[in-house]
């Protein structure tokens, strides 16, 4: 009997969805089991030796060489200018296991496409669903900060529940009810309603601790302080309390240590009042993090160094600001 093969995902609504939909185009084409479970940014420390041995694909998250089937649209993806010339080399003979298109709002579109391609497989409406979802949330393509805030739609509730997950493998048991049901039938699970609704009380509560987190406002770009495990965290906070400004940067605690995390505002970003702004994802690179051109996070050590590289961050982006502005802007 052969190895089953583990489908390794970035633990977030993407990354879940990425998982389910590759499994269940997989279920169509491999015969031995199938698992998933998911992967975050810790696991890159010996990513040479990741899963040694066994069979495994990614998706939503770093290329790797041995992964048998590969997905993702991070720009960051290549932990070593090695690696991407490995992948590089690979594009020289037909690979229909791996893709990476840096210019996909979500890795889920990325996945059916390549699948209708290459597999000849016919998604269901529910995955086209997801995949609609995994863009919107993933891109912050929300229709305004009220719906990204206080949005009922399944999807966002289950985006909701997820930031308080009661186990780190709950988000497996996600992945395995989107393999088999739509975002309404995960929405509606109990554990996912109670979750919700947990979450929906951090969530007003974030909205009231916010203020006194901010250390500076200035010139659209603010840094904010909530690394105390007291302190409830919502995402958009920044946004909602302060829609002037361009960038916010924070410093958040996690269950392996304190996370540094940045972007710009989706309703007003530097773009939309025609500066060019920051790639993100390229400047947390540098603090040993990733992701996209408007978002992107990191996780130092320990706590004075997340504060340290918030306020180098934060510093570097209004300074950028500050440059691109014609002289005499406001």
């Amino acid at each position: 009997m052969s190895q089953p093969l583990t489908i390794h995902y970035h633990r977030d609504f993407d990354g879940m969805v990425s998982a389910a939909v590759l499994a269940r185009v997989l279920s169509e084409r491999e015969r031995g089991e199938l698992c998933w479970k998911s992967v975050n940014y810790d696991q890159r420390e010996d990513w040479h030796n990741f899963e040694a041995g066994a069979r495994f694909g990614i998706v939503d998250f770093h290329f790797h060489p041995r992964a048998e089937y590969w997905f993702d649209h991070h720009p960051t993806t290549f932990l070593s200018e090695d690696l991407r010339a490995q992948y590089l080399k690979a594009q020289d003979t037909p690979n229909d296991r791996w893709a990476w298109d840096e210019n996909s709002p979500s890795c889920p579109p990325l996945i059916l496409k390549h699948a209708i391609r290459h597999w000849n497989y016919q998604p269901e409406s529910r995955f086209l669903e997801m995949a609609r979802w995994s863009d919107v949330i993933d891109a912050a393509r929300f229709e305004s900060v009220d719906q990204a805030i206080f949005g009922d739609e399944p999807a966002l509730r289950i985006m909701r529940a997820l930031t308080v997950a009661p186990t780190i493998d709950w988000v497996d048991d996600l992945v395995g009810a989107m393999v088999e049901a739509d975002l309404a039938g995960v929405a509606n699970r109990a554990d996912v309603e109670k979750a919700h609704q947990r979450a929906s009380r951090n969530r007003d509560r974030a909205l009231e601790q916010f203020p006194p987190t901010v250390a500076w406002k200035k010139d659209k770009v603010l840094l904010y302080d909530a690394s105390s495990s007291q302190i409830r965290r919502e995402r958009f906070a920044p946004f909602y309390h302060h829609p002037d400004i361009h960038y916010s940067v924070g410093v958040i605690p996690t269950r392996s240590g304190f996370h540094v995390t940045a972007g710009e505002n989706p309703w007003n970003s530097p773009h939309s009042v025609g500066l060019a702004g920051t790639h993100i994802g390229n400047l947390m690179e540098r603090y040993g993090g990733g992701g996209h051109r408007s978002v992107g996070g990191a996780n130092p050590h320990d706590l004075p160094a997340a504060r340290k590289a918030a306020a180098e961050i934060a510093e570097e982006l209004r300074r950028a600001l500050l440059e691109a502005r014609p002289h005499g802007a406001a």
